[in-house]
């Protein structure tokens, strides 16, 4: 339904880690994306016990939370010249995500100003746990 925002991100694998929009709107994104267990991180992030690391987790969080949100708010200005920028992370990390694992982000919008997008953001698994939370900004420009 939301295809054509996930097309507009600057992101392609294995980098890109949004799978699927299921809400949207002027205050907030909710989306998924499932961590396949081949993704090359998880060869070297504990050889034995292979797990998310949270930076990717904060990705994750960005690009649902934010950069989607910010497309969508933007419309028809996000075109191929509009950069995306991190601004600032504070992230709490509440419990691990294995490989296979599918998550949820829900995204709240906070302001979004002079081009400057900050969300309160969650992350939930399969079993509707909450795996980190906490706040992200971006500049689309």
């Amino acid at each position: 339904m939301y295809k054509n925002i996930i097309d507009k991100l600057p992101y392609a694998k294995p980098f890109l880690f949004v799978d699927e929009l299921i809400h949207i709107d002027e205050n907030g994104v909710e989306g998924s994306f499932t961590f396949n267990a081949d993704l090359d991180f998880y060869k070297g992030h504990f050889k034995d016990d292979p797990v998310t690391p949270g930076v990717i987790l904060t990705e994750t969080l960005a690009q649902i939370g934010v950069v989607c949100l910010g497309i969508y708010l933007l419309g028809n200005d996000f075109n191929a010249e509009s950069k995306v920028a991190l601004t600032s992370s504070e992230i709490e990390y509440l419990k691990p995500v294995y490989p296979n694992e599918k998550v949820t982000v829900v995204s709240e919008k906070m302001y979004f100003r002079f081009g400057k997008l900050k969300c309160k953001v969650k992350m939930f698994n399969a079993n509707d746990e909450e795996v980190c939370r906490g706040t992200i900004a971006g500049m689309i420009l």
